[in-house]
């Protein structure tokens, strides 16, 4: 960021008067400009014990699987969010969607908002940002060619949950170590 949105004057990056973080301040007019984590959201549709995966077209990590998902726009909900995704990416209707998993990616600035919603049909076929669209049982998820950490980890806190017959939220952060990616629930 370059130069200040409300007026237009060139921007510098320090600590406000009242704060503790290096921020984009306008100045000439002293405005702040805060940078915020973007939010996405995103469904495990559901049907008959199967989930849909869509095999992306798109980078990052095209010709993998992804649960359909995508960022939040303004002046939608999670759940609508989570609902237009499913649309978009599968052209796949979902019933009334249920939040399923809350992960703060602090290396990625993001919170992803994972909600499970019942197919209401199997209507559904490649959206732009597809070239494929399937339903996985639990034995045959395509673990290897998963796109993102967050998907394998949803993926496995679903199918635990699946195995035990019961759902609950899962809400904590997906941080990175010398292991890979770990999803540390909170208590």
């Amino acid at each position: 960021m370059n130069y200040c949105a409300q007026c237009g004057g060139p921007i510098v990056r320090e600590v406000p008067v009242d704060d503790n973080r290096l921020r984009h301040v306008c100045s000439t007019c002293r405005t702040i400009h805060y940078q915020n984590p973007r939010v996405v959201a995103g469904c495990i549709a559901e049907w008959k014990g199967k989930i849909l995966l869509c095999r992306r077209a798109i980078e990052p990590r095209s010709g993998r699987w992804t649960l359909p998902a995508g960022f939040m726009e303004l002046g939608e909900t999670t759940a609508e969010a989570a609902v237009r995704e499913t649309l978009e990416e599968a052209n796949a209707r979902v019933g009334e969607p249920e939040l399923y998993t809350i992960m703060s990616l602090p290396h990625a600035d993001q919170v992803y908002m994972m909600y499970r919603a019942p197919l209401l049909d199997l209507n559904f076929s490649p959206g732009a940002e597809s070239t494929r669209v399937e339903l996985y049982g639990p034995g045959t998820v395509p673990w290897e060619e998963l796109a993102f950490p967050t998907i394998h980890h949803t993926l496995t806190c679903y199918l635990q949950d699946l195995a035990h017959g019961a759902f609950r939220l899962r809400a904590g952060d997906l941080v990175r170590d010398d292991a890979g990616f770990q999803f540390k629930i909170g208590k």
